[in-house]
């Protein structure tokens, strides 16, 4: 490698390390992607398909403390507990609650506009020349409440997304009717937010976007990440353990983009990032008789439906329970109660379910930056619900910094060194 080039190991193939390896090559560096299953294996998979540019309000708004145990005693409430796991989850939810204050939250909103804001634009330039262009689609985003009044108590979060510069139409019954006949009567009110986007397949897209990596000289290695090398405080290689055994990957560079499971290679660098899996649930409806026009958030479920190819994909639920329990079936059945409540008459041929780890921060911001210990280590996770939406905005920043470029924003909120290891 000359001076101007560099080798990059990216571990972690989901749409944040894929779209790293995509915007490192484009501007002339070599990159090989690490995953333990392959592109596209885990979240990046199984999410709700939105471009989500408006999603800049945190789950953790303020009250939430009041408000959640009663939501967990609630079985038509889409936050759920394995009790099991309450011990080890507590640390993490009292520093994770601290930061539900109406000033952390307009902070927080600031920090998550600065890579979502464009996500359509930024998906468009991503998968452009790659074969991928074809999922991603410009669609409204739409919110349905049961009515007015249901809208007018969320104000605080709508008065955030207006503040960050978005607008948006509402609908009375009538035109909610006649936009989207597909919906229940019960839901008389909705938000219509233009300018924003879809995957038809999420899962399809990043495989086909690592594909094109790999096409244009990117090397995707199937193993697990196990050590960083370094030699005088520079990062000079990966240690993984393949199907074959253990190795060491030579790189001049290492970008750890691995979601909920980056904890222990980021302590490695020097981050002890506070995470913790949101289990999210999702049930595709294959052979669906009903298919919104644009990707619709049930307020009274937290739940998005959103029309993919082939199926009628219905994502949300919040569930703590740590990495290794199996998936609940409660999830699972609300959904569904929820789902044909929102859409009288639905019908479908075919019904397959997924459950996936988020990756939540206490303070709701993705860690996006340097190793504030190690040079040439960085850091990409972290994105709790907008990992998709977020994702090739991520990439750029990161290629941008492993270029020795300097982004032309504030990257200082999400900076790995706030969770630096003491």
């Amino acid at each position: 490698m000359s001076d101007q080039t560099k080798r990059v190991a990216v571990i972690g193939a989901g749409i944040v390390g894929v779209s790293t390896a995509i915007h490192l090559q484009r501007a002339g560096h070599s990159a090989i992607l690490i995953d333990r299953e392959g592109p596209a294996a885990g979240t990046s998979y199984g999410n709700a398909g939105v471009l989500a540019s408006a999603s800049v309000v945190p789950v953790n708004v303020p009250g939430l403390w009041r408000k959640a145990p009663k939501m967990l005693f609630d079985g038509n409430q889409p936050l759920f507990l394995k009790w099991g796991y309450l011990p080890k989850l507590l640390p993490w939810l009292a520093r994770y609650l601290s930061y539900g204050k109406p000033q952390e939250t307009r902070r927080i909103a600031a920090a998550l506009h600065g890579i979502v804001g464009a996500s359509l634009e930024e998906h468009q330039a991503l998968a452009a020349g790659t074969g991928a262009e074809r999922y991603v689609m410009a669609s409204d985003y739409v919110f349905a409440y049961p009515t007015r009044a249901a809208y007018e108590a969320d104000a605080f979060g709508w008065s955030i997304r207006r503040a960050e510069g978005f607008a948006w139409d509402e609908l009375g019954a009538d035109a909610l009717a006649a936009y989207e006949p597909t919906l229940s009567p019960s839901l008389s009110f909705a938000v219509r937010l233009p300018n924003h986007g879809r995957i038809t397949d999420p899962g399809a897209y990043v495989k086909t976007l690592a594909a094109h990596a790999e096409a244009t000289g990117a090397t995707i290695v199937t193993a697990t990440a196990d050590d960083i090398v370094r030699e005088n405080g520079r990062v000079t290689g990966v240690r993984v353990t393949t199907a074959s055994g253990a190795d060491t990957i030579a790189c001049e560079a290492v970008a750890l983009c691995t979601g909920v499971w980056s904890g222990p290679l980021a302590k490695a660098l020097g981050v002890a990032a506070p995470l913790e899996s949101e289990r999210g649930y999702h049930m595709e409806l294959w052979g669906a008789n009903i298919s919104p026009r644009a990707p619709t958030t049930i307020t009274t479920g937290k739940f998005v439906a959103t029309p993919m190819e082939g199926r009628l994909r219905l994502a949300g639920i919040v569930e703590f329970g740590g990495l290794n329990a199996p998936p609940s079936r409660t999830p699972f059945d609300l959904l569904k109660r929820q789902a044909l409540a929102a859409f009288p008459g639905l019908t479908w041929d075919e019904t397959r379910e997924w459950m996936g780890h988020r990756p939540a921060t206490v303070d709701s911001i993705p860690l996006i930056g340097p190793s504030p210990t190690l040079a040439g280590a960085y850091m990409g996770f972290g994105h709790h619900h907008i990992g998709l939406t977020a994702g090739p905005k991520t990439g750029r920043l990161l290629a941008q910094l492993i270029a020795g470029q300097t982004p032309n924003q504030d990257i200082t909120p999400y900076a790995p060194a706030r969770f630096a290891s003491r």
